[in-house]
């Protein structure tokens, strides 16, 4: 397995993750609560877009 066929999925988790975290701290206060909602963020992200196939290469 190639690194690009998961590269999307990594990605998009550490965006999710960043921003539930960025709006987590704004309070200078990070809660278990926000720390699980953070971790759902990425999980779902992942699993989300890892279910989705790359665009088939076409000849153009």
């Amino acid at each position: 397995m190639k690194i690009a066929s998961i590269a999307k999925s990594i990605i998009a988790g550490l965006a999710a993750g960043a921003a539930a975290a960025v709006t987590a701290v704004q309070d200078n206060v990070l809660t278990t609560g926000e720390g699980v909602t953070i971790a759902l963020a990425v999980l779902g992200a992942w699993g989300i877009t890892y279910a989705v196939p790359n665009r088939p290469k076409t000849d153009a």
